[in-house]
C-alpha cells in the first residue's frame, strides 16, 4: 500500500512539475484561471504518458468494452491506456466531420457497447457532458468518465447530474500536495 501511495505521489509531483503553468488563462468554459495544466506537456513525454496510462488502467471500470478519447487531448491518453488494458478505442470528435465517413466517433464501434469516456483534464465537465450525450445518441452506454487531472472545480458534480461517475488519476489536491 505504501508503494502505491508513493508511486501516486511521485506521479502527481512529476505531472505538476511538467504541466502546471501560472499566469492568466482563459479556460474552455470561459472562466479565467491563474493556473493552467498544459496536458500536451505530459502527453508529449512518452515515459510520463506511459506512467499516466498505467495508473489510469487501474481505474477502468469492470465491463468496459470501448475506450472513447475526446478530441484532442483525450486521444493520446486513450491510445496509451488501450495498450495497457487491451481494449479498442473510439476517437470522438467535437463535431462530425463533413467528408469521408462523416462520423463523430472514429475507430471502434460504440453502439450497444459499454463505453468509458477518457479525457485529459476536467474543470467544468462541459465537454465530457456534450460528448457523452452524443455517444449516447449513437447507442453507447456511458456511465463513467476517466480523466488524468480533475481540477476539482465542479466537473464531477456536473457529470454526476448527467449520470456520469468521474474517476480521476490525480486531483487538484494531489497536485497541490506534490509541490
Amino acid at each position: 500500500m505504501t508503494d502505491t501511495r508513493n508511486a501516486q505521489a511521485d506521479l502527481a509531483r512529476d505531472l505538476s512539475a511538467t504541466c502546471r503553468l501560472t499566469g492568466r488563462f482563459v479556460l474552455r468554459s470561459g472562466r479565467i484561471a491563474d493556473e493552467y495544466f498544459d496536458k500536451y506537456r505530459f502527453e508529449a513525454d512518452p515515459v510520463l504518458l506511459d506512467r499516466v496510462a498505467a495508473g489510469l488502467a487501474e481505474l477502468v471500470p469492470p465491463g468496459t468494452q470501448v475506450l472513447a478519447g475526446l478530441e484532442l487531448g483525450g486521444i493520446p491518453v486513450v491510445t496509451a491506456l488501450a495498450r495497457h488494458v487491451g481494449l479498442p478505442c473510439a476517437f470522438v470528435r467535437k463535431t462530425a466531420k463533413a467528408y469521408g465517413t462523416a462520423r463523430l466517433a472514429e475507430g471502434a464501434e460504440v453502439a450497444g457497447r459499454r463505453v468509458l469516456v477518457v479525457e485529459d483534464v476536467v474543470t467544468s465537465g462541459g465537454q465530457v457532458v456534450i460528448s457523452t450525450g452524443q455517444l449516447r445518441e449513437l447507442g453507447a452506454q456511458v456511465d463513467h468518465a476517466l480523466c488524468v487531472i480533475d481540477r476539482a472545480e465542479g466537473g464531477a458534480a456536473a457529470l454526476a447530474a448527467h449520470g456520469i461517475a468521474l474517476r480521476a488519476l490525480v486531483t487538484r489536491a494531489d497536485l497541490d500536495g506534490a509541490r
